[in-house]
């Protein structure tokens, strides 16, 4: 049985730990959910380093606005 790659997969050979920075906010959002919560390690393809990279990265660009801490503003 082949297992199906979910939306936040992303290519090994085209990930590098480099992309990960507070200031790439489109890289940063594969990796968010659409209620604004950070998907989990198992959803992804990422290691535990580059998920605790991930979620570093996150909370600094919310802090700094970048991103939203959530979209359910109305």
């Amino acid at each position: 049985m082949e297992n199906k790659a979910t939306n936040n997969e992303i290519d090994k050979e085209k990930f590098n730990s480099k992309d990960i920075d507070y200031k790439n906010i489109g890289f940063l959002k594969k990796f968010i959910s659409e209620t604004g919560k950070i998907n989990p390690r198992r959803t992804g393809s990422l290691s535990g380093k580059d998920q605790r990279k991930i979620n570093k990265a996150i909370k600094i660009a919310r802090y700094l606005a970048l991103i939203p801490y959530c979209d359910n503003h109305k």
